[in-house]
């Protein structure tokens, strides 16, 4: 127990330029997805829950379509996931997940960034063991008992649940992210998941102020104006 209610990475501005960048992501983690593991979301997991995350990102369907048909089509495109970690300003740190399909490309354009913001590049392992590599589902319409019970019926266990406000929250493993939905909806048929994520906690979060925080939010916003950006997590409390 004991975490905060969010998940803490960059998010990118769904307005203007941003939100073509933010189609063309999703586009490609479709693609991929949909490529390695299968076109079909009932047999697919990792694809319906990647449709039912760019749904509430509001993806217009045809982008969603598109990109599955692709893989119907036989096009032979190959997207490689790269992580970067970053050391940032006074004890910040920065992971830089990419979907790319080329890497050059993609370590040239971190790079400046990095370079513009006087920031570091860490090696392999360096930052991601202050790091919990997590899923986040919340939703209302259970107890912190009732949905403790509903798991341990499931046989899901190592997760942590909190309550903010009349919102259930679980923490659990990646891999029991559609383990975890499938019991509440078991017995909530009708439930609407307000969160559904896998992302990167930090351990212990920093607060930064002055000429750090305006380096560190030019960083993130950089960040965001790279193509082959996906996720960006760090530890600064914003």
């Amino acid at each position: 127990m004991g975490r905060a209610y969010e998940v803490r990475k960059a998010s990118i501005q769904k307005t203007g330029a941003a939100r073509g960048k933010l189609y063309s992501m999703y586009a490609r983690e479709i693609y991929q997805v949909a490529k390695t593991n299968g076109c079909e979301p009932t047999s697919n997991a990792a694809l319906k829950r990647l449709i039912e995350r760019a749904k509430k990102d509001q993806v217009p369907a045809d982008i969603i379509k598109r990109a599955i048909d692709k893989v119907h089509s036989g096009a032979d495109e190959t997207y490689d996931s790269v992580r970067y970690e970053v050391f940032g300003p006074s004890g910040s740190t920065v992971i830089v997940d990419c979907l790319t399909d080329n890497v050059n490309r993609s370590i040239s354009a971190v790079r400046a960034v990095l370079n513009k913001t006087k920031c570091k590049m860490g090696a392999m392992g360096s930052i991601t063991y202050n790091y919990d590599n997590l899923c986040i589902i919340s939703f209302k319409g259970l107890t912190e008992e009732q949905t403790l019970d509903t798991l341990i019926e499931h046989d899901i266990d190592n997760v942590d649940i909190e309550l903010e406000d009349d919102t259930i929250v679980i923490y659990g493993e990646p891999q029991d992210n559609f383990k975890i939905k499938e019991a509440i909806s078991s017995v909530l048929p009708d439930v609407s998941f307000e969160m559904d994520e896998i992302t990167m906690l930090p351990k212990d979060k920093i607060t930064l102020t002055g000429e750090d925080l305006e380096m560190f939010n030019r960083l993130l916003t950089l960040l965001d104006d790279v193509e082959d950006v996906q996720h960006v997590y760090h530890n600064v409390d914003l």
